[in-house]
């Protein structure tokens, strides 16, 4: 017979706590085109109705090549549970502080955008500390569309038992 421990079933089977990270580090998060399903998800979750993001012809009468993407809809690709960082620190994880962002480019129907979080900043606390990511979404045009930065409260490694 074989033996199961649902503790173990883990995406990634060893945790991280604040002393694990490292300035720099990446956490890619996969791509995705925005096809017109993900503008209509988009749609029914958020309740926004207005043209630029669900009427293709309205957007090319005002000179745009497709629907237009509401930021917050580029922004829910940078979520860190698309990407391995939640699993990483599911033991050590306290609580999501903070998040801010710039949209500095469109995103439009049918565009292929490239999510990822990189460690920006540490702030070491007694207990736990700040591990700041700098979220960044590319298009495939390789120009930058969103930058911006999350604030997770992370526990510090427990002291070893005597």
């Amino acid at each position: 017979m074989i033996e199961f421990d649902p503790a173990a079933h883990r995406m990634v089977p060893q945790q991280r706590w604040l002393e694990d990270f490292v300035l720099g580090e990446r956490f890619v998060i996969p791509s995705r085109t925005m096809t017109p399903a993900v503008f209509a998800a988009f749609q029914t979750a958020s309740g926004d109705t207005h043209p630029v993001h669900y009427d293709v012809e309205y957007c090319r009468a005002r000179g745009m090549p497709n629907l237009l993407a509401h930021g917050f809809q580029t922004l829910i690709h940078t979520a860190p549970g698309s990407g391995l960082f939640p699993f990483m620190v599911e033991e050590s994880l306290v609580g999501f502080l903070e998040q801010s962002s710039r949209f500095l480019k469109p995103v439009y129907a049918d565009d292929t955008i490239y999510p990822a979080l990189e460690v920006s900043e540490l702030t070491p606390g007694r207990s736990t500390g700040v591990v700041t990511l700098r979220s960044t979404v590319f298009n495939q045009r390789r120009e930058l569309v969103l930058e911006g930065l999350q604030k997770f409260l992370i526990r510090r490694r427990p002291a070893a038992s005597p």
